[in-house]
């Protein structure tokens, strides 16, 4: 797969055509036009029509692999060219209103490795461990092959990826990682929680940390319509039981200290493997397949650029810390049409923890999220810990009403660091959180609290409510806005356009909270 995009063009319309390819078929992603709120597109290529959507992606199949295609995506508004998307001066100049276009060539078709075959002979039964031979096949692969997985279940350890290959699962494979805590051995130099240590290593490895080096794994696809699952809550309470008992003697020391963390197992528990860790890569695709049951996050991106992930569902129900997609002091990640059924964030952006974030100082920026759905979990989050800096996220076309957080941003005084520059229109949410927060506040703090500032919100409808636990609605305030009680760190120049608030299941009283605030705008608020 290879990622490509056209020349910057005129504002107005779609500046960027995003594609990933593989060898029969490109999914094609552009950002949102501003003000494109009652808007489909029509994609061409030369004089034939490939599709109509209201989406800000599509996915094209049927093409020959090594061959090169021109795409045209227009913007079309209730059947007339998007007119309303101009600026008034610039109306009626045809110029502006040209389809966006988009070079693309299919890849060669992969030699596939059939990890049951010779020399491989992977069982695949769910019962014989099949690390071996899992590992062989990825060691073996290389530029133009593909590590095949047939129908079957794999049971397996950590594995390890490298630069230049593509893992691909058939239908109904299922890459299964065992719930014993010595099949994640070695253990390996990563980041958790803000804080890089020795964890476990994750299921599957890709790169290796160094958060002053450059990216040590480059050009890896991880697709198809298979599963990638681990041991979930039982390994991960096999990994905490087991490092609590290594640590008894520093966990005693800390006395009181221990409460300025989350639970009693945060520190423990933060060397559980994950279930795709990424550490200093670049040019990842993940496309197609479920992911589910990490013993902690499920994918964690740290370091590292250009990570795209798309048609992908996660399941992580009842395993605490179970975040989905977290990309950690990285640039340039894209995530859309995928769906969230965690045990905690769906999505949650981070960039390391006071003081040590603050020290790296590697920001999380251009983070792109879209059409992405939350069917159970907390929903979308930046923070808590952001001290190395986020900058630059675009959310747009998302359902997070049956989230427990709807959309947040928080961080906590000791932080430092800031969150800046996010826009989020067209969305659905449980509730909106802008806050500073107080738990997972262990460490020393930053000399200055965090910075919030420069964030919109636009065409939303909150509910009020949120969806709970139990799979209940549970009233709450709608919006929450709550800055940094220093002076020059208040939550600051925040826009709220065109809002609706309220859910069609009761009609409420609704409360908008705002605390240690400046320049809060709100236009067109309307509570249903």
């Amino acid at each position: 797969m290879k990622q490509t995009d056209t020349v910057r063009r005129e504002a107005a319309r779609i500046e960027k055509i995003y594609s990933v390819t593989t060898e029969d078929s490109v999914t094609l992603y552009w950002e949102k036009p501003e003000g494109a709120a009652d808007c489909e597109y029509r994609i061409s290529c030369g004089e034939e029509q490939k599709g109509i959507t209201d989406k800000t992606h599509i996915t094209i199949d049927g093409l020959e692999a090594e061959t090169e295609y021109i795409f045209q995506v227009e913007a079309v508004d209730k059947g007339e060219k998007l007119s309303s998307l101009l600026p008034q001066s610039s109306r009626g100049r045809m110029s502006s209103l040209l389809p966006q276009s988009c070079r693309v060539r299919t890849g060669k078709k992969k030699e596939r490795l059939d990890v049951t075959k010779p020399p491989y002979n992977a069982v695949g039964n769910g019962a014989v461990m099949d690390t071996r031979a899992l590992q062989q096949a990825i060691d073996d692969c290389g530029e133009g092959q593909a590590v095949y997985l047939p129908a079957g279940v794999y049971l397996t350890g950590a594995l390890r990826l490298h630069s230049d290959m593509e893992l691909y699962l058939e239908e109904n494979a299922v890459l299964q990682g065992t719930d014993r805590v010595e099949d994640y051995l070695p253990r390996i130099w990563s980041r958790f929680e803000g804080t890089e240590l020795e964890c476990y290593s994750s299921l599957l490895n890709l790169g290796e940390l160094d958060h002053d080096g450059g990216y040590r794994c480059q050009n890896v696809v991880i697709r198809g319509k298979g599963t990638i699952a681990s041991g979930g809550r039982i390994l991960a309470e096999r990994v905490i039981a087991s490092e609590r008992e290594r640590l008894k003697d520093y966990l005693a020391s800390l006395g009181e200290k221990i409460k300025e963390c989350e639970k009693p197992e945060t520190i423990p528990g933060r060397v559980r493997p994950r279930l795709i860790n990424m550490s200093n890569c670049r040019n990842v695709v993940l496309s197609g397949v479920t992911l589910k049951n990490g013993a902690s996050w499920n994918v964690h991106m740290i370091y590292s650029d250009s990570i795209v992930t798309h048609d992908c569902s996660f399941y992580s129900e009842g395993v605490w810390n179970g975040d989905g997609w977290d990309p950690d002091s990285s640039s340039n990640c894209t995530i859309f049409n995928c769906t969230f059924y965690t045990g905690d964030d769906s999505i949650a952006i981070k960039s390391g923890k006071n003081p040590e974030g603050n020290q790296i100082g590697r920001p999380s920026e251009h983070i792109r999220i879209f059409d992405c759905r939350c069917a159970f979990g907390h929903g979308i989050t930046i923070g808590s810990e952001m001290s190395g800096g986020v900058d630059d996220v675009r959310i747009w076309d998302c359902d997070m009403s049956h989230s427990m957080c709807g959309i947040e941003i928080k961080g906590t005084k000791k932080r430092g660091g800031y969150v800046r520059n996010v826009h989020v229109e067209d969305c659905a949410a449980a509730r909106i959180l802008f806050h500073s927060v107080g738990y997972n506040d262990d460490g020393i703090g930053h000399p200055v609290p965090p910075v919030f500032e420069n964030c919109s919100f636009e065409r939303l409808r909150i509910l009020g409510e949120y969806y709970g636990d139990g799979r209940e609605w549970i009233p709450c305030e709608a919006i929450e806005l709550c800055g940094f009680d220093v002076p020059g760190h208040e939550l600051k120049n925040i826009v709220f356009r065109d809002i609706r608030i309220g859910s069609e299941r009761e009609s409420r009283k609704q409360t908008l909270s705002l605390q240690c605030c400046e320049n809060i705008t709100f236009e067109r608020l309307q509570c249903i």
